[in-house]
């Protein structure tokens, strides 16, 4: 059987999306955004059991939630659920605060963190406007879940075996990462991929042709405290 390259298996996923990948292949890096229809959204909480299982993070410690608010007066009452991951924001105030520079923007519009280099003192939790960070405080469900500590996400695309005994992540903040291990394989995050009501949709803001890129000129589309100047690469669809 043929074998498929990573870069055929993006251009099925999203058409005309180059992918820089190690030794120069293409040119360009794209611009991984994200957009959730809030009409769509159940609040069935999906994408938060499948970003907790897919990156295997810690009690204390959720990349996804879903943020539930009831409007109007029995009997006429109406729940809105506004999923919130971290917002990529182009101009991450998380950044600006860290004394290390463990929070950095990455080529592709991830807003990244360095477990090596962060030294836990969490300025950047206060920082954020959306309150998407959290601290691993090295708590585990190894109790509950037999096996847990065996293995761990390769978040950022490293590998970094056993968390028992290992330091980094635990006493450093963590955050939503557009599960860039997945993206190198080629695939969605997994919010994205498993999401019952098709809210999310996820792409290359760089290509016109993409159906983030045609989204994001909706009528429709906003971002989460848009005066805060932060520039998100999450879009909301009212």
């Amino acid at each position: 059987m043929e074998k498929i390259t990573r870069r055929e298996i993006f251009k099925g996923l999203f058409p005309r999306v180059e992918v820089a990948l190690a030794g120069g292949e293409e040119t360009r890096q794209p611009r991984w955004t994200m957009v959730i229809d809030l009409a769509k959204c159940i609040g069935c909480d999906t994408c938060t059991v499948s970003c907790k299982a897919e990156n295997r993070t810690p009690p204390g410690v959720t990349y996804n939630v879903v943020l539930t608010e009831e409007k109007g007066n029995l009997p006429n009452v109406m729940v809105i659920n506004t999923p919130r991951p971290c917002m990529q924001c182009d101009r991450p105030p998380c950044a600006q605060v860290c004394p290390v520079r463990a929070t950095y923007k990455m080529a592709n519009g991830i807003t990244a963190i360095d477990y090596d280099r962060c030294i836990g003192c969490r300025y950047c939790i206060t920082a954020c406007p959306y309150g998407a960070r959290s601290f691993d405080f090295g708590d585990s469900y190894e109790a509950e879940m037999l096996g847990y500590e065996a293995i761990q996400a390769p978040e950022y695309g490293v590998q970094r075996g056993k968390r028992q005994g290992q330091k980094a992540p635990k006493g450093t903040t963590r955050k939503c990462h557009f599960c860039f291990h997945r993206l190198q394989r080629g695939e969605e995050p997994a919010c994205v991929e498993t999401c019952l009501g098709d809210a999310r949709y996820f792409g290359d803001l760089n290509d016109p042709g993409s159906v983030v890129s045609k989204l994001a000129k909706s009528p429709r589309a906003f971002h989460l405290k848009e005066e805060m100047g932060t520039h998100p690469r999450v879009i909301y669809l009212k």
